[in-house]
């Protein structure tokens, strides 16, 4: 590494939109871009986007951040890589070409087979080796959706010749020129398809979900290293040092490094991870087991795995779209604080937002959302309170189930992502949850997570005291509601929950 090369390039693929950042060594952002990007819903429950865009918006960010830094392409020391999780390509090996739309994370297309392989009695299985629930939600039924849908997939697939991934696996493939076919450890983890004691791949999970060897790629550890993005594509080969799946990379942006450490990541959707350790959990009812990474200390050292247990909420940031999109209510997110704020309380509306089922802890895809309580009193700006307290509530629901059964419980919650912006929802979330809140410094934490794990991994970075003494803490929100109140509105979002749900609590 000269000693110019000393700035990372981070590229986070997220559902709404490819972004990267350049981090400096003192871990400071110095160059950014982002570009928008739609997904589409071909049928009732099904959601998707263009393959090709992705990895096209994704290069031209990574682009556009290195023009925004004014630096030259040997100043980057690595590249680190995050993604949305669980969304699944297929793509030509020969080609690099996508042959299909992917498939995303909250496409609900597969619940029915879910359904089945409940009730012939597989979920135990899946539950052990994976920590994690047969739900669409998941890589794997996506994965035999497309071996089954596209043309001679399965005979290509046992061939060699037709790959299945994650947008991990997907980028590192077009940025290598198909040279690494490759995933990393916490990206696998969300397929449904990895045993997470022995991070390789389950023959049995396999077997189950009738998804090919062949076509999967090789699981690495977390900053084992990826190849080579091609100097075609960036002016130079620059070294891919480290992929983490987007919530595992905000766990580690947040610093959450040691047991009990927990944070809530406000994208898209919503997702809680609480650091457990070396050892895979067992989650309490709702939540999911999960790999955060694997990291090398020391270039000797074998790799180690530290695991989560994580919640995931599927409809956040994107209920707050939905009033601009869906309803025309306003013009942009940012106004959305406004509104909300323009009324004391919301009037007794509850929102509850199962555009695409309801994820932890409740695990219902059949689910459809609902709002309750609105009379002919009921304004735009009730509906907007409305939204982010179901977003806040469905965070508590989380943090409810964390601290049951005698588990010791969060005390403060560490929280980023672009709607963590609001302070009005920050508020509702410290009011609602009665536990400090506190924002990062910096919202961009899945990027600068990805940044900081690839500048370890190639030594802009000592270790993780020095990162410790380089990432700050923004602002922190203490909980202002009365006892009675956040009992009252607890309880009443329980009975909007309850009338959502397609089946009883």
């Amino acid at each position: 590494m000269t000693a110019a090369g000393r700035h990372v390039l981070a590229l986070d693929q997220g559902t709404s939109s490819s972004r990267a950042i350049v981090v400096d060594e003192r871990a400071t952002i110095v160059g950014s871009a982002q570009l928008e990007l739609p997904s589409t819903f071909p049928g009732p429950g099904w959601v998707e986007m263009d393959a090709e865009r992705i990895w096209q918006t994704q290069l031209t960010a990574a682009r556009q951040a290195l023009a925004s830094a004014g630096l030259g392409v040997d100043a980057i020391a690595a590249i680190g890589i995050t993604n949305q999780r669980e969304t699944t390509v297929a793509w030509e090996a020969a080609t690099g070409r996508a042959v299909a739309p992917a498939i995303v994370w909250q496409d609900r297309r597969t619940a029915e087979r879910c359904a089945t392989l409940r009730l012939a009695g597989h979920e135990p299985i899946v539950r052990d080796r994976t920590g994690l629930l047969l739900d669409p939600y998941f890589s794997a039924t996506k994965m035999g959706w497309l071996l089954e849908t596209l043309p001679d997939a399965r005979s290509r697939a046992l061939a060699g010749d037709l790959r299945l991934g994650t947008v991990d696996a997907w980028l590192i493939s077009r940025l290598t020129g198909g040279a690494t076919i490759a995933t990393d450890v916490s990206n696998a983890s969300r397929t449904m398809l990895l045993d997470i004691a022995t991070r390789r791949w389950s023959d049995d999970l396999l077997d189950l979900f009738g998804v090919p060897h062949a076509a999967l790629p090789e699981v690495r550890a977390t900053d084992a290293g990826f190849g080579f993005a091609t100097a075609d594509l960036l002016g130079a080969e620059i070294p891919i040092a480290a992929v983490a799946g987007d919530q595992q990379a905000a766990l580690f942006g947040q610093l959450c490094l040691h047991p009990g450490e927990a944070k809530n990541t406000y994208g898209t959707g919503c997702f809680l991870l609480e650091m457990v350790g070396a050892e895979p959990p067992r989650p309490p009812d709702g939540l999911l087991g999960t790999v955060a990474w694997e990291r090398h200390e020391g270039a000797t050292a074998a790799a180690q795995p530290s695991y989560a247990i994580e919640g995931s909420v599927f409809v956040a940031g994107s209920a707050v779209r939905w009033l601009r999109d869906g309803l025309g209510i306003i013009a942009s997110a940012d106004e959305v604080e406004g509104l909300a704020a323009s009324v004391p309380d919301t009037d007794g509306v509850v929102f509850v937002p199962a555009f695409a089922g309801l994820g932890a802890p409740y695990w219902d895809p059949d689910a459809r959302g609902t709002i309750t309580g609105m009379t002919a009193g009921t304004s735009r700006a009730h509906l907007a309170r409305a939204t982010l307290e179901a977003i806040a509530h469905q965070v508590v629901d989380l943090v409810d189930v964390l601290g049951a059964d005698g588990r010791d419980g969060i005390d403060v919650l560490r929280v980023d992502g672009g709607a963590a912006a609001n302070d009005l929802l920050l508020q509702l979330q410290a009011d609602l949850l009665d536990r400090p809140v506190e924002r990062a410094a910096s919202l961009e934490t899945t990027a600068l997570g990805a940044a900081l794990l690839a500048g370890r991994a190639v030594g802009v970075w000592a270790d993780d005291a020095e990162l410790v003494g380089l990432v700050g803490m923004g602002r922190r929100f203490e909980p202002a509601m009365t006892a009675t109140r956040r009992s009252a509105e607890r309880e009443r979002w329980r009975g909007a929950v309850a009338r959502t749900r397609s089946s009883p609590l």
